[in-house]
């Protein structure tokens, strides 16, 4: 059985469905400085996640969106003086290609949240109603104080809140604000920003209410899994609970929280402000996408971890050996080994490449059913 860490409790715990199909939300990207190897990481551990799922024998909804509306794309499009919509299409043109490339399977649903504002509307109309929210000069703020466990998932103080809200575009002194920690859900339009029309005054929603709107319409309103970079626990996925438990009265919005470590390059966080991105196409213009996805997968997916130049080349032997076994891409039916005892333990995929390994050189040696296992691991890999 597998063992997923849960980061709303803090611990493994035993992943069981609580319906079929298994639902899964994970964020996706803001359509401006896609794919570097931070985004490929993310997106390859949540594919692995997923065929695993299916290859244990598990139907998977998986819904994934694009942030299409969003500050940052909205300030990138201004930088360039683009249309953010052009922004937004030709890089979501260029991560599509990507996870693609990186034999990355497709979500069920791929919604963009310029497709979802009514659905918006709606929620915030109801947090209103039920007091959990309030409108002030055309701006819809959530109150925390609605929501007495907001803090739950990142588990630090209110003043490292307040300071990772500033970090990550909110604004704690906001004179509008009755608590600093009260987060956006509906915000006037600059003069050359989107707005759509909407009952407490035109304009576009917060970044948190997006994903809120799209999980809810797509999933339901308790979901198995909701995934995204560590990067988004605070105070993306915090807020998410928060305003999708008063909303739908249901609990809890998410069985499963579940986040990637972040990728740094020469020990900092890759960003297009520092020039530092390491991006997918280009290693995939040098190595087979098999090797890349092992290179990303050599690393645990909770740990954060220091890209290093060269370091997919290490794994384009094992690729051209692996490739070079007949594989009917379906494999034997999963029996209790090596490989799947580490995928049931937090999909610990770095013990289990090494299995993989072992597995490839008994099947390189004639060994029919060491071929045949490949099979399943190649499924669950994505290799």
């Amino acid at each position: 059985m597998l063992q997923l860490f849960n980061s709303l409790s803090g611990r493994k715990e035993a992943f069981v469905p609580s319906s079929s199909p298994v639902t899964m939300y994970v964020c996706g990207v803001t359509p401006y400085d896609t794919t570097h190897v931070g985004h490929a990481f993310t997106y390859v551990v949540f594919d692995v996640l997923q065929r695993y799922l299916r290859v244990r024998g598990h139907p998977v909804r998986y819904v994934s969106n694009i942030t299409d509306v969003d500050d940052s794309i909205l300030e990138r499009a201004r930088q360039r003086k683009v249309d953010y919509r052009e922004l937004g299409a030709q890089q979501t043109e260029q991560f599509l290609r990507d996870m693609r490339n990186l034999n990355v399977l497709a979500p069920d649903v791929r919604p963009k949240a310029s497709e979802e504002i009514p659905h918006m509307i709606g929620i915030v109309r109801r947090l209103l109603d039920r007091g959990a929210a309030y409108a002030v000069d055309g701006w819809v703020y959530f109150s925390i104080a609605a929501f007495p466990e907001y803090g739950q998932l990142g588990k630090v103080s209110r003043e490292d809140m307040l300071r990772l809200s500033a970090e990550r575009g909110a604004d704690p002194d906001d004179p509008r604000k009755r608590d600093g920690l009260d987060f956006v859900l509906w915000q006037p339009s600059l003069a050359d920003e989107p707005s759509w029309p909407a009952p407490w005054g035109a304009g576009r929603p917060g970044w948190h209410l997006e994903c809120t709107a799209m999980s809810l319409r797509y999933l339901g309103e308790s979901i198995d899994v909701h995934g995204g970079g560590a990067d988004l626990v605070f105070p993306h996925h915090e807020s998410e609970i928060a305003q999708s438990e008063l909303y739908t009265g249901a609990k809890p919005f998410a069985r499963f929280w579940v986040h990637t470590g972040m990728v740094r390059y020469h020990g900092e966080k890759m960003s297009k402000s520092l020039g530092n991105l390491v991006l997918a196409r280009d290693l995939l213009r040098d190595w087979g996408p098999a090797a890349v996805r092992m290179c990303l997968l050599s690393h645990h997916y909770r740990d954060g971890w220091d890209f290093e130049d060269g370091s997919v080349a290490a794994y384009e032997a094992l690729a051209g050996r692996l490739d070079a076994i007949p594989n009917s891409g379906e494999g034997e039916p999963p029996a209790e080994d090596a490989f799947w005892s580490a995928m049931n333990d937090d999909l610990d995929t770095p013990v289990a490449l090494q299995h993989l390994e072992r597995r490839l050189g008994q099947a390189e040696a004639g060994d029919r059913r060491a071929a045949a296992a490949l099979g399943a691991y190649r499924q669950a890999l994505g290799l």
